[in-house]
């Protein structure tokens, strides 16, 4: 089915045909007709499937029909590279239309608050926004949605995943009942359909399955523990001939060793995080689009947001969350009649997650477990894996971190730190120390691997708190009010200023 089938205003077939779209994909073909009908809509699709176009072709069709002279489209996103993506696509699709648009996120420079405030009053036809840098201009009092008609949340799953859901909820608060909402997901969880009920109004639904990874990408998948995986890595990529390679991690404080310990190899290798200027980011993406460098290093809530094909390698270095985002990683290699290498690192804790990904692929994967000859030590058992151990033993149990436990993948936030645990695109504290013990945090956990392996990193005991046992009992208050008043003073960053969202985010 071509895009001139379904009718669409002819500025807005201008634009498509100018983007060099022919023939619609499943999720545009079931989409489209829906959207221009406007029925509220709920689809499921992989990540590369078009969803984007899915939703962008049929909005634009409606502005150009409509003529609003105020700002119509509000598309929420979870990370600030989703947003600019989607930002240059209308930019492509409306060339001939008479619609403007921004992209809202956090991190750059000041001048880009101002921008963003100018376009929010003057009245853009579509904001992307990424929520917290949304609620950030609205909490200032100047945004006006009164009048807004289509809503879309991308990448809802993600948004969820990333501790969204009371912001999603307080913006559309602000918004008119009487509107299209349209969300689009790469998986289709329970809480998603709940959270639907909350915004859409007998929605139409579209689930498409998953394809499956082309043969001709080599998936390899290693045992190895958290501080077996560097050198792990170290020994594979000199096996290897890595033309085009991202590598992605759940930590950002994996990125820094990473690079370092390539590029002691003689790797050129370059990372991007939520800690790096957006200007940076941008910038090393460029790079590696343009094969300045073979390898890129990036967080895993960059996944969705990276638009990048014709990969040689893609390394996972914590298994992905969700079986459909493995898929569509190592779709990324292979492409035309190329082969491509797909590399798995596999911790004890993370073999549930391995299967949930066989039964998406519906077969057994070969594990294997190299890093004792290698001098590294036993790998973990391959065995179990049919539930999430750290569920079922409270997050408990040993992971090559000193025995801390495994951080929970996929958003870059660990359970077990207080800075972990706050919204991806909330401001950095500043003039606070990285941790609690008031050092600075080390980006050397898994660099010191390749010297010592075997070594392992031990915590330090945090400071318990006084405790009013055995005290006088005029000494009782005193002391509930000091473990009260602990951590208080700080003083929080004023909702107007610059605000670099974390790639999670908000990233």
């Amino acid at each position: 089915m071509t895009f001139h089938d379904f009718n669409l205003h002819d500025d807005v077939l201008s634009g498509v045909d100018a983007m060099n779209y022919q023939q619609a994909t499943p999720i545009q073909e079931m989409a489209i007709p829906k959207i221009i009908e406007g029925k509220d809509l709920i689809a499921c699709a992989q990540t590369g499937t078009g969803k984007t176009a899915a939703y962008l072709i049929p909005l634009l069709d409606k502005i150009s029909h409509a003529g609003h002279q105020h700002t119509s489209t509000l598309i929420l996103v979870p990370t600030r590279e989703l947003a600019k993506q989607i930002d240059e696509q209308v930019e492509g699709f409306a060339y001939f239309v008479s619609a403007t648009s921004i992209a809202l996120y956090g991190g750059g420079k000041g001048e880009n608050w101002d921008q963003q405030r100018k376009a929010l009053t003057t009245g853009a036809d579509i904001i992307i926004a990424t929520p917290g840098r949304l609620m950030a201009h609205m909490q200032m009092g100047y945004v006006k949605f009164d009048q807004l008609n289509y809503l879309v949340l991308d990448e809802a799953d993600k948004m969820l995943d990333m501790g969204f859901s009371d912001d999603i909820l307080k913006i559309v608060r602000d918004i008119p009942t009487d509107r299209q909402t349209l969300m689009f997901s790469a998986t289709m969880p329970g809480k998603i359909r709940e959270f639907a009920k909350k915004l859409l109004r007998n929605p139409d639904e579209i689930t498409l399955a998953v394809s499956k990874p082309a043969e001709k990408i080599d998936q390899q998948f290693y045992m190895a523990k958290d501080h077996q995986k560097l050198p792990l890595l170290m020994h594979l990529i000199q096996q290897a001939n890595a033309q085009s390679m991202v590598l992605f991690t759940s930590r950002k404080s994996e990125v820094n060793p990473i690079v370092r310990a390539l590029t002691k190899l003689g790797y050129e290798a370059h990372g991007i995080s939520s800690d790096i200027e957006q200007d940076q980011r941008e910038k090393v993406l460029r790079g590696f689009k343009n094969k300045q460098f073979p390898i890129l290093v990036a967080t895993d809530v960059l996944s969705r947001g990276i638009d990048i094909d014709s990969l040689s390698h893609v390394v996972n270095y914590d298994v992905p969350r969700d079986a459909e985002d493995y898929v569509h990683r190592i779709g990324r290699t292979a492409r035309a009649e190329n082969t491509g290498t797909a590399i798995t690192f596999v911790n004890e804790m993370d073999l549930y997650r391995v299967k949930k990904i066989e039964r998406l692929l519906e077969k057994k994967i070969e594990k294997r477990a190299i890093t004792e000859e290698l001098g590294l030590g036993p790998a973990p058992s391959a065995e179990g894996g049919a539930t999430d151990p750290r569920r079922d033993a409270g997050r408990g149990g040993s992971s090559g971190r000193g025995g801390a436990g495994t951080a929970p993948r996929g958003g870059e936030r660990s359970s077990g730190s207080r800075d972990g645990n706050r919204r991806a695109d909330a401001p950095p504290r500043e003039g606070r120390p990285d941790n609690r013990n008031g050092k600075a945090r080390s980006e050397t956990t898994h660099a010191q691997a390749i010297v010592t392996p075997s070594e392992s990193v031990s915590a330090e005991t945090p400071k318990p708190l006084l405790t009013t046992e055995s005290q006088p009992n005029g000494e009782v208050k005193k002391l509930r009010n000091r473990n009260r008043n602990r951590g208080k003073g700080r003083k929080p960053n004023p909702a107007g200023e610059t605000e670099p969202e974390a790639v999670n985010s908000a990233e």
